[in-house]
């Protein structure tokens, strides 16, 4: 019994301190300037139709939540940080969009069995620490015959190189926690899925993000409106040397990447996957 309680208190712990990060910089910004169009590709992909019955996991602000209400279904937008609802709340009056947002934790949806007819998550769900906890409950809600579609950051793309950039700097994540950017592997989400789905078909994309000066304008920016990167500079905030170090590496990746002339174009690869449940 001891156990039990100490593995739920230690679950709470780890899903605040999620909450938190994704509360810190300015999410909205980059969902809304940066990568709007991911969203879009996602909806397409999965061919969400006027009259279903959608979820979107991990929602954020909207970013695939909104185009799919935009088609006539009915949507709820999920994620363990309602912070980002107000700004999502905005983007879909904005568009006219109409939808139900909820507080729900990736690993522990609050919805029955079968529930909806597409299950969506828009660089969100890989986020969640523990992949077959998440992917389980993917399929768990969509009925037999639905839809699974996921957009996610690849591990050799430039958003999965930076996170490895940042790893050496950041505390070490919780036992039993995966990273993110596995979820931009095919085989690692057909593996998480399993023989609960069929008709796997899996796409890499890139989105291209520009209009900073430099690399450096690039990585001073990304200190200041990304959560997972503010929190790794917090954690070695005392250290002048580390912080120093962590600037070089990232301002070296958006260098190595950057394909500009006289400003910084980078280009992020993601996976597009989709499946529909047996």
């Amino acid at each position: 019994m001891t156990d039990t309680i100490d593995a739920v208190a230690a679950d709470r712990a780890l899903k605040a301190k999620h909450r938190a990060v994704w509360g810190l910089g300015d999410y909205p910004s980059v969902a809304r300037d940066l990568i709007p169009e991911l969203g879009r590709v996602l909806v397409a992909a999965t061919g969400v139709r006027r009259g279903e019955r959608v979820l979107d996991v991990a929602a954020g602000t909207g970013n695939a939540a909104v185009p799919a209400a935009l088609t006539g279904a009915e949507v709820v937008a999920s994620d363990l940080t309602p912070e980002l609802f107000p700004a999502g709340r905005a983007f879909a009056a904005r568009t006219g969009a109409e939808l139900t947002w909820e507080e729900a934790d990736a690993e522990a949806l609050p919805y029955a069995d079968a529930s909806f007819d597409v299950v969506l998550s828009c660089v969100g769900v890989m986020f969640a620490p523990h992949h077959q906890q998440a992917a389980d409950e993917l399929v768990r809600v969509c009925r037999p015959g639905g839809r699974i579609g996921l957009v996610s950051w690849t591990p050799e793309g430039f958003v999965g190189e930076m996170f490895r950039t940042m790893k050496p700097y950041a505390p070490p994540p919780p036992p039993g926690a995966q990273p993110p950017p596995l979820w931009g592997d095919e085989q690692h989400v057909r593996g998480l899925l399993g023989d609960r789905v069929t008709d796997v078909v899996a796409r890499r994309q890139s989105v291209t993000v520009s209009g900073y000066a430099s690399p450096e304008a690039w990585r001073d920016s990304w200190k200041q409106v990304y959560g997972p990167t503010i929190a790794t500079y917090r954690a070695i905030g005392d250290d002048p040397a580390r912080v120093a170090a962590l600037d070089h590496d990232l301002a070296a990746l958006a260098e190595r990447y950057d394909r500009g002339s006289g400003s910084t174009v980078l280009d992020w690869e993601y996976l597009v996957l989709t499946a529909r449940r047996t």
